[in-house]
């Protein structure tokens, strides 16, 4: 993954927020990496509708189906 690819949600991994769930499924654009918890990266995905959020790699794909 790298800056600026497009990437798809796949999944939501322990984390319960309705708007979130909402992402699933929506494409978006890499904007920034981020240390999750010491032993992880963050991906930062911006969405069209101007939101963005972080979610863990395996919960995004990249390339359309």
């Amino acid at each position: 993954m790298k800056l600026g690819q497009k990437v798809r949600v796949c999944q939501i991994r322990d984390r319960f927020s309705s708007a979130l769930n909402d992402k699933v499924g929506e494409m978006g654009t890499i904007q920034e990496f981020k240390m999750t918890d010491g032993s992880g990266i963050g991906v930062v995905v911006a969405f069209s509708d101007k939101t963005s959020s972080w979610f863990f790699e395996e919960e995004l794909e990249t390339g359309r189906r």
